[in-house]
């Protein structure tokens, strides 16, 4: 009887080590440089609206600046991180408003770079990509709401 039970516990520990191990793998991301991540966009822009030559070069200094400047306030989001500081409600106003005005500075840019068509093309894609970001923070929000709770048993 021991030798059974001791045989479960060892099958399953072994099982359990790898799925964890095969999560781990299975989620990590490839890291890409910021003209790779910008040639990656341009091509899907390409494709779901069908970019000119002209309108691809117009494009890639827009992405380029576009990713620069999240990768710098994401450093800043980790480096506060990093020593516990949290932001204050007037800095994450600003923080809201600078995003704000990107968002609509990129979209007039992109309104004179295409045509009427592919500019719908664009507003139906940022507008269903909003919605995906949105589901996608609702549903961490839930499962960090029930690891919460579940540790209160």
């Amino acid at each position: 009887m021991k030798q059974v039970a001791f045989a479960l516990i060892f099958i399953m520990s072994i099982t359990f080590s790898l799925n964890a191990q095969h999560k781990k793998e299975h989620h990590k991301k490839p890291n890409f440089t910021k003209e790779q991540r910008t040639n990656i966009a341009i091509k899907k822009m390409t494709l779901s609206l069908g970019l000119s030559e002209k309108q691809q070069n117009q494009i890639k200094p827009l992405l380029m600046a576009q990713m620069a400047s999240k990768e710098a306030a994401m450093a800043k989001r980790k480096k506060a991180k990093e020593e516990n500081k949290k932001p204050t409600t007037d800095e994450i106003y600003a923080m809201q408003i600078k995003r704000l005005d990107n968002m609509i500075l990129m979209k007039s840019k992109m309104k004179n770079i295409l045509d009427k068509e592919q500019f719908e093309k664009f507003e139906k894609h940022q507008k269903r990509r909003h919605l995906m970001a949105k589901k996608k923070i609702g549903k961490k929000k839930m499962k960090m709401k029930h690891r919460n709770n579940s540790g209160k048993l």
